[in-house]
């Protein structure tokens, strides 16, 4: 009986574990690219057929996702080789490349990857004899299918292409919140304006919560609104379109104010920076119903790295992007209302890779929400540490704002929506 490889302590694989996974057969990836490892998840990559569906579904503990595939597909199988086109508000379900042969103690998590949340693509993991999503058990064997379905915008997509990451995990991974503020005074966790929080404005409870910035700064937009009806985005490109062309921006009233427009899609910025050190990942969570109209819908994952910079440029924490939408009524969001919270997950390891070290990273230190699809001005953001808010910081050296520094991988595909 082959003893498959797996880390000693409980926690999220690190990259190391990852390619172990991957030379071993726990994961199993044709082609496989080690680009397509980050610090603590696995880029999963589309298959060859897409198919369209008249609605989502589970197949339950005694079914196969292929064996509902014949009552739910549409028409015929989509070829992804060259390229199809998904239209808005139509699920599709997209076989993925990688299959899973999980040990007995290990099971898995997907996440959708932060481009792919920015453009408003909703996707989800499918897994064999299941009635959950995103959610692979215990010792796993079998195949890996992806969800997908575009709001706002109609999308293509490839062959090979990556809308979600998985990763690997064994026993309890939970970080408390005593830990955290312990971790906190320790190392900071959370920045405002390139200051670390106090600990008496750190609110734990079921994780760190984060905050919207909305503050009205001489006309310029906090945020971006979609635009309906826009053209085609082909989502195997990079820094291609006019964000004009698909968004709208966002300035807040008199009183730092955003009226959200029921079924729009939003994206912002928290007013908090992260910083997300070795030892832990992190997942955006649900926020509580009884806080208001709006709540993160899809969880977003933070990989090992993310605002954290050893040789200290990232040190004071980089902003999460916020993805919001309003149901059946406006709704009204102020600054500084909670929207979200992180809860903290321990590395079973430190990972030798750390989240912004290789230049693929589109996110760290991010001054716009939008994704790496669009053309965007890299310009100095003053509350984000990543730039002019660092400088002359003790212990950060003066660095002048350069596009070449606004990149990072994807992050924080944070969904925020009304009940």
């Amino acid at each position: 009986m082959t003893i498959l490889p797996e880390p000693s302590a409980p926690g999220i694989w690190p990259a190391q574990w990852l390619s172990k996974a991957v030379e071993s057969g726990i994961i199993d990836a044709p082609d496989f690219d080690g680009t397509l490892i980050q610090p603590a998840s696995l880029d999963l990559r589309l298959g060859n057929l897409a198919y369209r569906l008249r609605c989502s579904f589970l197949p339950g503990k005694n079914d196969s996702v292929r064996e509902q595939i014949n009552k739910f597909a549409v028409g015929p199988a989509l070829s992804l080789d060259e390229g199809a086109i998904l239209e808005r508000n139509r699920p599709y379900l997209i076989p993925l490349q990688e299959r899973l042969k999980l040990p007995p103690r290990v099971r898995a998590r997907a996440n959708p990857k932060s481009s792919t949340g920015r453009l408003d693509v909703f996707t989800r993991v499918i897994t064999d004899r299941s009635s959950r999503f995103d959610d692979v058990r215990l010792g796993y064997i079998g195949g890996l299918y992806l969800e997908v379905v575009p709001r706002s915008f109609a999308v293509m997509v490839r062959t090979g292409l990556a809308l979600n990451q998985l990763r690997l995990m064994k026993g309890d991974i939970t970080v408390t919140d005593a830990a955290l503020r312990s971790a906190h005074r320790a190392s900071p966790l959370l920045y405002k304006n390139g200051v670390a929080l106090d600990r008496r404005d750190v609110r734990a409870h079921g994780g760190l919560w984060l905050s919207l910035d909305l503050v009205r700064r001489e006309g310029n937009a906090v945020g971006y609104r979609a635009k309906r009806n826009s053209s085609l985005i082909d989502m195997s490109v990079e820094n291609r379109y006019d964000p004009s062309d698909y968004w709208d921006p966002i300035v807040p009233e008199h009183g730092n104010r955003v009226v959200l427009e029921p079924e729009d899609f939003y994206l912002f910025l928290s007013s908090e920076a992260v910083q997300i050190s070795p030892k832990y990942a992190a997942e955006m969570t649900a926020f509580d119903p009884s806080g208001g109209e709006v709540r993160t819908h899809y969880a977003g994952f933070f990989d090992p790295g993310f605002g954290h910079d050893a040789a200290g440029f990232f040190s004071r924490g980089s902003r999460a992007a916020l993805e919001i939408r309003a149901h059946d009524v406006a709704f009204a969001v102020d600054n500084l209302q909670w929207v979200c919270r992180l809860r903290f997950e321990i590395m079973a390891e430190e990972p030798h890779l750390l989240y912004g070290a290789e230049d693929q990273s589109h996110y760290q230190g991010q001054l716009s929400t939008l994704s790496k699809h669009f053309r965007v001005d890299r310009g100095a953001d003053q509350l984000t540490f990543s730039r002019a808010s660092a400088v002359g910081a003790p212990g950060v050296r003066d660095v002048q704002p350069s596009s070449s520094l606004a990149v990072g991988r994807d992050v924080t595909e944070n969904r925020l929506e009304s009940l």
